[in-house]
């Protein structure tokens, strides 16, 4: 299928010619996670049809967005992951999540959630801390990893966790972080920031690593 245009000289609508189509900008959003296999993605993205997803990763590919490869041996499955230029889009859609962060006021009944879709937000406000490490964050949904200061989001999912069997590569994460139900909606709608969260103790830090004493103010 052609991609369609807006046939207009300026950088907005070309880069709308690219990524302005449905679903094409939450899939980059699990796609910021690492590589994923299209079984993991269609789990998370409720809503979208088998011919869909597999249209848009399609145009993701032909557009320089996306790749997909084969894992080596044991794993040899087929995943998706994101180019250079496709991580590129990192900060568009936290720029997209803060914009739209009021809109969450209120969970309508149809609403889906995912554990990890808070990882944006999250990550944002993670490395305006400025230290480096990996953060578990266990909220109401499950359980996400967030890298800071390296690979910029990394949700954990059961059938093709990050780190193998769960483990770290480098031994625990330098913190970890509970958050129940209202704190999360509060977080993600921007009412809420996580370091005041934190240090009020609505927010749950545990780990010894120089993140988990920055969020609770320098303490051990």
């Amino acid at each position: 299928m052609p991609r369609r245009s807006y046939d207009q000289y300026c950088a907005a609508a070309r880069a709308l010619d690219v990524v302005g189509d449905r679903w094409t900008l939450l899939i980059v959003r699990e796609l910021l996670a690492g590589a994923r296999r299209y079984t993991d993605l269609h789990a998370d993205l409720p809503g979208v049809s088998t011919d869909m997803l597999a249209t848009r990763l399609k145009g993701m590919e032909r557009d320089g967005i996306a790749v997909r490869r084969r894992l080596p041996a044991p794993a040899s499955v087929y995943v998706y992951e994101l180019t250079e230029r496709g991580r590129g889009l990192l900060p568009v859609l936290r720029a997209l999540g803060e914009w739209g962060a009021p809109e969450l006021a209120e969970r309508r009944p149809t609403d889906a959630v995912r554990a990890h879709w808070l990882a944006l937000p999250l990550s944002r406000q993670l490395e305006a801390l400025g230290e480096p490490g990996a953060v578990e964050v266990r909220v109401d949904e499950g359980v996400f990893h967030v890298r800071v200061g390296g690979e910029p989001v990394h949700p954990a999912h059961p059938a093709y966790p990050v780190y193998g069997d769960g483990e770290y590569p480098d031994g625990e994460p330098d913190a970890r972080l509970t958050l129940e139900a209202e704190v999360c909606a509060e977080v993600a709608r921007g009412a809420l920031g996580l370091v005041e969260a934190a240090r009020s103790g609505r927010v749950a830090v545990t780990g010894e690593g120089a993140l988990a004493k920055s969020l609770r103010g320098g303490t051990s």
